[in-house]
This record gives structure tokens, C-alpha cells and sequence, in this order.
């Protein structure tokens, strides 16, 4: 899927266009060697972070793979520009030491180290007896970097014609129903293994979690039935941030 100049591409051929790594012009290749454009792999982090500093990514010269542009490589170049005082260490990070009273006696008492019993309650206990169960299910990862031009025009597109204020537009609604549009694709993906009968059963329902991190800790909320949903009707969701 790949959107150049004023070319829109249909969102409905999302599922089965060719993806193609992000950022990457697909007139040239970069490389390591020679005349290698500078900052054609990065990612929006790293060119936010670039702004900050005022600096043109074209100017910074890779050290990730194929090229890409890491944090380090931004400091760095930042640092050499006078920009920071002292350029950053991957290996090394200046986070001090502790202060201890005189005599060097701990800060706490020792009874702070004691061993502790929390019970868990309610929704806390609900996510540990599922994330056990969904520890013992085969897992697989899986990354590819595509190109999301044509996904950031349809978004803003939705979002023109969706202007109720209530409703908070980001990317995600978008990638859930793209996976469930993958699950109708490929149901094999979403299915579970009997083995007293040793059967494979395809899951009808697309029920997707989405793993947050709160600050009661990990929780993955699900939106039931996302093939039967709208974007809108997955943006509509309490669940999502």
C-alpha cells in the first residue's frame, strides 16, 4: 500500500497490499556503502526528538540497521554541534549514587525487607488466573515495517467525517480491525487445538485484547466480536486509551 503525491489508495485494499519498509523511498535502496542517504530509516520518536534539537535528519548519519537512525545517533550529532554538553554513553548512564547517613547504615529499617503477603482481589485476580491460562497457548512473533502513508491519509479522512468531540481518534481502533480483517484472511490464526479429539477448532468470533499498562499494573481489556464492529463502533470502545 503506497501513496505518493496526491495517489490515494482505497482503504479496502489495505488487507492484501504489499507492505514495504517504513520511511524507505521505493526509487532508491538504501545502503551502508558509498553515497547512502542519511536518515531514511527512523522512527517518529527519533524525529521528534531530531525537531527538538532543531536539526535536519538528513544531516545524521545512521549506526542502526540499514542505516536507521537511533536516539544515539541524534545525541550524539547534537552533542557534536555544541548542542549538548556531553554526548551520551549506550553502555553507561550517570544515574549517581546512593547517599547513606554517616556510618553508612541503611536508609530504611531492616524491617522494610521482611517478606510480605499482598492478596489479590477482584480484577487483580481475574488477570492473573487469565494470563496464566494464556501462558499456556503456543505464542509466535511476528515484525515487518511497513509503509503507513496510505493508513495516516485514511485516518485523517475518518476523521473529517467523524468530528464527534466524544470520540478519540488514534491509530489503534485502525490496527485492531486490520487484524481481525488479517483473522478472516487466515482463521487458521485464530483457532485452538482439542487434543482428546484431536481436532483444530476455527474461532468464529474475533476477540482481541489489548495489553495496557495502568497503574494497577498490566491489564489486557478484550473487545469482543471486532469482525462484526466499524472503526468508528472499535473507536467507540470504553476500553481504549
Amino acid at each position: 500500500m503506497i501513496v505518493n503525491g496526491s495517489q490515494v489508495v482505497p482503504h479496502d485494499s489495505l488487507a492484501s497490499s504489499p507492505d514495504i519498509p517504513l520511511g524507505v523511498d521505493t526509487s532508491t535502496s538504501p545502503s551502508r556503502e558509498g553515497n547512502a542517504p542519511r536518515g531514511s530509516l527512523s522512527t517518529p520518536a527519533v524525529r521528534h526528538l531530531v525537531k527538538q534539537y532543531g536539526l535536519s535528519i538528513d544531516d545524521i548519519q545512521g549506526t542502526g540497521r540499514d542505516g536507521r537512525v537511533l536516539k544515539e545517533d541524534v545525541l550524539n550529532y547534537a552533542a557534536s554541534k555544541g548542542l549538548l554538553q556531553e554526548a551520551p554513553s549506550a553502555l553507561e548512564e550517570n544515574v549517581g549514587q546512593v547517599e547513606l547517613p554517616e556510618g553508612g547504615k541503611p536508609l530504611l529499617d531492616p524491617h522494610f525487607y521482611e517478606d510480605k503477603s499482598i492478596p489479590l482481589r477482584g480484577y487483580q485476580r481475574a488477570m492473573v488466573k487469565s494470563m496464566s491460562l494464556a501462558a499456556k497457548v503456543p505464542h509466535f512473533h511476528y515484525l515487518e515495517e511497513i509503509n503507513c502513508d496510505a493508513l495516516v491519509q485514511l485516518k485523517a479522512s475518518f476523521q473529517k467525517e467523524n468530528k464527534d468531540h466524544d470520540v478519540k481518534h488514534t491509530f489503534l481502533p485502525f490496527l485492531i480491525k486490520s487484524l481481525s480483517m488479517a483473522l478472516s484472511k487466515y482463521p487458521l490464526l485464530n483457532s485452538s487445538f482439542v487434543e482428546e479429539t484431536n481436532e483444530v477448532i476455527l474461532k468464529g468470533f474475533h476477540n482481541i485484547g489489548v495489553a495496557m499498562a495502568t497503574e494497577q499494573g498490566l491489564v489486557v481489556p478484550t473487545i469482543k466480536k471486532v469482525q462484526s464492529l466499524s472503526i468508528l463502533e472499535v473507536s467507540n470502545n470504553s476500553f481504549l486509551p
